[in-house]
């Protein structure tokens, strides 16, 4: 049993919208194909990871940094103790040689990409969904009723709060109970406007969720705050600069409501320093870690035994990223839910076909590995680069 390839694509995921920070006119993605010489129902097992929006495609790296450490490496090095499946841990050791501590910066996404494609490849060769092979080998009980909620409410020019309120309702209409807004890309009179308008829209139906992106200083995450504290926000999201732990705590004195961060730190130290210094509330805060953004499942396990030191429950986790990995992980391991795109970044966003959302839920399917199969638009890009 061996890897016998490794297959990069970098792929556009452009769309012309913003958020406080970014336009995604010109974002990309990495689609990575790890290649396996195992044969599954007449078919090679391949195993497919993406990066998740917001970090451009890593193909650089991939190509000549991490891919050939994998394929350079004695083919045994790379699979467990029996010696019938690849092991994750020694593939994310052997990917991580000669790298140096900290500066994790970009290579955090390409070794999660690459990981989010071994842990694909795994699960199929047992011949299980990746939620039940987690929650087996992890201890945990599995459940693959998932809590999602709807991303959106972008800033698209000459995007009025009609549209605004139209698309908001249509999330309500597909099922979902908590929605997700932008702020911080227009001046604060604004986006009270805004935000009231979802609100008025949404009524009692659903809860609402605002994001600034990193945007604010800390005069200006106080001055939303004030003006956020009137509504029943179901969290106020990244305010500051990620790695301004400084800014969140203070936040936290002045902010009585839910607060969320974590997509931008990118390994369990980062996570732990979080924990430490940013005043983070576990009986109402939430953390959005993403695993394909820092450095994959391998070190978001090690994220979780940070939180559980700190007195965190994985509940409190709802990841970033809309993805089918981290909506393995929080089946398998019992995490809080995961964010959901239900028009965005597509074909990588959504759910597998068939799987439709109920008051604020969604059920596994019962798929082998991640479940990528099952997503016919995604599924068809994928076997274009591997099989």
């Amino acid at each position: 049993m061996r890897i016998v390839d490794i297959r990069e694509v970098t792929a556009p995921i452009a769309s012309p919208m913003a958020n406080a920070y970014i336009d995604f006119s010109k974002m990309t993605c990495s689609l990575v194909a790890v290649v396996t010489d195992v044969v599954s129902n007449g078919r090679t097992v391949v195993g497919y990871g993406f990066n998740s929006n917001g970090r451009y495609g890593q193909g650089g790296l991939i190509r000549e940094r991490f891919a050939p450490r994998l394929l350079e490496a004695e083919p045994g090095t790379l699979l467990n103790d029996a010696g019938d499946n690849l092991d994750p841990d020694r593939i994310w050791r052997t990917l991580m040689r000669n790298e140096k501590p900290g500066g994790h910066g970009e290579r955090s996404v390409a070794v999660g990409t690459i990981d989010m494609a071994v842990w694909d490849a795994v699960a199929k060769i047992a011949g299980k969904p990746l939620f039940r092979l987690l929650a087996e080998r992890y201890g945990a009980q599995a459940d693959p009723r998932v809590f999602v909620y709807a991303a959106g409410g972008y800033y698209y020019q000459g995007k009025n709060l009609d549209a605004l309120r139209a698309e908001m309702r249509s999330y309500l209409d597909r099922g979902y109970t908590v929605v997700k807004m932008k702020i911080g890309g227009a001046d604060i009179a604004e986006d009270r406007r805004r935000v009231e308008a979802v609100l008025d829209e949404i009524g009692s139906q659903a809860q609402l969720a605002v994001d600034a992106n990193g945007r604010f200083d800390l005069e200006t995450a106080l001055a939303y705050a004030k003006m956020l504290r009137r509504y029943p926000l179901f969290w106020y999201e990244e305010a500051g600069d990620p790695l301004d732990y400084a800014l969140q705590a203070a936040l936290a004195e002045f902010y009585p409501g839910p607060m969320a961060t974590g997509e931008n730190l990118f390994s369990h130290q980062d996570a732990r320093n979080l924990l430490r210094y940013g005043g983070m509330r576990p009986d109402r805060d939430w953390l959005q870690f993403d695993c394909a953004l820092s450095y994959g499942l391998c070190e978001y396990l090690r994220t979780l035994e940070v939180l559980k030191v700190a007195g965190w429950s994985p509940r409190r986790c709802i990841p970033h990223g809309g993805h089918q990995m981290s909506l393995n992980i929080a089946a398998g391991l019992g995490l809080g839910g995961n964010e959901s795109y239900p028009d965005l970044f597509q074909p990588y966003g959504g759910f597998p076909d068939g799987v439709h959302v109920e008051n604020g839920y969604i059920v596994m399917p019962e798929l082998p590995g991640i479940g990528f199969e099952g997503k016919s638009d995604l599924i068809r890009v994928m076997r274009q680069l591997a099989e």
